[in-house]
């Protein structure tokens, strides 16, 4: 059985603990293991608990979390620098990372109707990728 971790990033703690629920259940219907669940403060800190899980030998790992738009740029250089991070560990360890991580830039009311299909979608990924 694939063995996954889950990142998830508790800045928008409730939305993302919906995100989470998406992929347990997901996670059931494709057979996968969630074997380990990291809640950090927020988006930037999300490639390092991807790297500890897949230096610990996971199969992959998705990352969840919410990157609103702001009054200047943050957002932007954070989604950036997150986003390249985690394809920087993914090609380093041969391993896939789920990107369900909503933004940089979306407004509050955007972030409804992503949760599911962001987080399904990352996952499904996973799943695609370790195959």
């Amino acid at each position: 059985m694939m063995r996954v971790g889950v990142v998830c990033g508790a800045y928008h703690r409730e939305h993302v603990e919906r995100m989470f629920e998406v992929v347990k259940s997901r996670a059931v219907d494709l057979g996968v293991d969630l074997v380990d669940v990291a809640w950090v403060p927020g988006a930037f800190e999300v490639p390092l608990a991807c790297k500890r899980m897949l230096e610990a030998g996971l199969d992959g790992v998705v990352a969840l979390g919410i990157i609103e738009r702001g009054e200047t740029q943050h957002g932007r250089v954070i989604g950036g620098s997150v986003t390249s991070a985690l394809l920087t560990l993914q090609l380093h360890h041969d391993r896939p990372i789920g990107l369900g991580i909503i933004g940089p830039g979306v407004t509050p009311e955007q972030v409804e109707p992503r949760l599911v299909p962001h987080a399904s979608a990352a996952l499904d990924a996973v799943v695609a990728m370790h195959r």
